[in-house]
């Protein structure tokens, strides 16, 4: 491990001196790729030194220990030590987590798609309310939301929505909220005052390069129509929403946010290569031996991952048997406490992995 570190922390520093030579200050390519593999080093080369610093000042201390020091000296020298170790290992592990694989897409912005599963309109409400829970959560984070595509029932809920979310380490946050989430509560439909039991699935999809993903124009069927509001009622009259069909594999994107016919066809493609890109992904992910998946989840839609119980205001991730009473805080965007969790359920798992 050490020595993975030693090479890390010389390339850091060879950058340093790339990024001050004048031909590569002059080419802008060169420059943004050095100064973001020196920036995705930083944190490990900075818990790195500090790591050299604290084991050279435990051999100091050492040392010191082995001279004619009286009492009170001794005492101070050993507890000052005992400090110094009990750092040297949560850096340690700290290290062993920095070095785990780095997810690629977990610096890119994603696609949140939400659709009504499982009971009717009181679903389409759910999957409103937890639009606005990823919204107020972006906001939070200073990252910026916009609703791509939304299908709306007579209620104000939706159907499905699409959303998108730009912003630094939007994947990373919100990858593990892929799944089925639940919800137990008294519908406003429901005059009786019996508790229902709804679904809502969640799908994050990473925003992908045209590089990333090949699609062919013959490949593609692209439809216009009007686009429509909140129950039905007409946004304009023009032919500016598109629907484009991906003929091989049979995926369905349409956009209506924009009222320019040319802007939704190049979001609905924006959404298009990121569904091809998690098809290919998970198709390649099923591949991989039962040991390598995660516990925190597969991030599969039809897995279960969560259930928001009204009566009780109380939210359980079932992944990592997380349970919080403060329902409301968490549907007003106050999720990092359980990203933050399954964080690092997922880092835990990976190191379990590399030592098994």
């Amino acid at each position: 491990m050490f020595d993975r570190l030693a090479s890390m922390e010389e390339r850091y520093d060879h950058l340093s001196q790339l990024l001050c030579r004048p031909d590569v200050a002059s080419d802008p390519e060169k420059l943004r790729a050095y100064a973001k593999e020196q920036a995705d080093l930083a944190e490990t080369v900075e818990a790195y030194r500090e790591w050299k610093k604290i084991s050279q000042n435990i051999d100091e201390a050492k040392a010191m220990l082995q001279d004619r020091l009286d009492d009170e000296m001794r005492e101070f020298v050993r507890t000052e030590m005992t400090e110094l170790q009990r750092r040297r290992e949560d850096l340690e592990h700290q290290l062993q987590i920095l070095l785990l694989p780095k997810d690629p897409n977990d610096d890119k912005d994603v696609f949140v798609e939400i659709r009504a599963a499982a009971g009717g309109e009181e679903a389409a409400l759910f999957a409103a309310e937890l639009l606005r829970m990823y919204q107020r959560y972006a906001e939070k984070h200073g990252w910026k939301t916009e609703v791509i595509d939304a299908s709306y029932t007579d209620m104000g809920g939706f159907r499905e929505v699409v959303m998108a979310v730009h912003g630094k380490g939007a994947y990373a946050k919100l990858k593990f909220e892929s799944g089925t989430h639940r919800v137990q509560r008294v519908p406003v439909t429901e005059s009786g005052g019996r508790i229902h039991t709804s679904t809502a699935t969640v799908a994050v999809l990473p925003e992908v390069e045209d590089v990333e993903v090949e699609i062919h124009e013959k490949d593609l069927r692209i439809d216009t129509f009007c686009s429509t509001g909140p129950g039905g009622q007409s946004v304009n009259t023009t032919q500016s929403a598109v629907r484009i069909t991906h003929l091989p594999t049979g995926i369905v994107v349409s956009c209506q946010d924009e009222k320019s016919q040319l802007k939704n066809k190049e979001k609905a493609m924006r959404v298009l290569r990121a569904r091809l890109y998690e098809k290919a992904q998970r198709e390649q992910q099923e591949e991989l031996a039962e040991k390598r998946r995660l516990q925190v989840g597969t991030g599969d839609r039809s897995e279960r991952i969560r259930t928001y119980n009204f009566p009780q205001s109380r939210v359980t991730d079932h992944r990592i048997g997380l349970t919080l009473h403060k329902l409301d805080a968490v549907l007003d965007g106050e999720l990092d406490e359980i990203v933050q969790a399954l964080i690092v359920e997922s880092q835990a798992e990976m190191l379990r992995v590399r030592e098994a």
